[in-house]
C-alpha cells in the first residue's frame, strides 16, 4: 500500500505559540460530523471510548483503542460549542497536549481542522505526533465513511522525514 500524502502544516497560535494544523473534509452536515467526534460510541471506532459527564470544565477519561497498552487518560473538556468548537487538554501534567477541532460548512460539506497546540520553544517530536494524527484523522474519514480502516504502518514511519522537515524549517 502507498504511503499517505501529509497535509499537515505549522501555524501560529494566538498565545504566541505553534500549531500543528491538519484538516479533512466530509460529504456531511455538521452535526452528524460533530456527533462521530464526541459521542462515545462513534470515538469507539476510529479513536477509542470516553467515559464520564461531559460539559465545559469537566474531565472525561478516554482509552485509545488502537494502540498497545494505552489505559484510560484523563481529558479536560476546555470549550465545548457544539456542532462547531472542541477544545480539549489532554493528560495533567506538563506533557498534556492542547487539542482542538474546529467544524466549518458549506455546500453539504463539513471541514474539520484539527489543532494540536505544541508549547513555545523548539518544537520536538513532530516526527512521530505528525504521522499519529494523520493516522487518526483518516481513521476518523473512514470509519464515518464505513470502508475500511487504514494501517498505523503505512503513515509511520514513512510520514516522519516530512514532519522532521516541517518542525526544522518552522512550517
Amino acid at each position: 500500500m502507498a504511503s499517505p500524502v501529509p497535509t499537515g502544516r505549522l501555524l501560529t497560535d494566538g498565545d504566541g505559540g505553534t500549531a500543528l494544523v491538519l484538516a479533512r473534509t466530509l460529504a456531511a452536515a455538521p452535526d452528524e460530523v460533530w456527533a462521530h467526534l464526541t459521542e462515545s460510541a462513534r470515538t469507539a471506532l476510529w479513536y477509542g471510548p470516553w467515559r464520564g459527564e461531559p460539559g465545559p470544565g469537566a474531565v472525561v477519561e478516554v482509552r485509545t483503542a488502537f494502540e498497545e497498552g494505552d489505559g484510560w487518560s484523563p481529558f479536560t473538556i476546555e470549550v465545548c460549542e457544539p456542532p462547531r468548537r472542541l477544545l480539549v487538554t489532554a493528560g495533567t501534567d506538563a506533557a498534556a497536549w492542547r487539542l482542538e477541532a474546529s467544524l466549518s460548512s458549506g455546500g453539504g460539506r463539513t471541514a474539520v481542522e484539527l489543532r494540536h497546540h505544541l508549547p513555545g520553544g523548539p518544537v520536538t517530536g513532530l516526527g512521530e505526533i505528525g504521522p499519529g494524527w494523520e493516522y487518526y484523522l483518516d481513521m476518523f474519514t473512514a470509519s464515518f465513511a464505513g470502508v475500511p480502516l487504514p494501517v498505523f504502518a503505512t503513515y509511520y514511519p514513512a510520514l516522519r522525514g516530512y514532519y522532521e522537515e516541517l518542525a526544522r524549517s518552522g512550517g
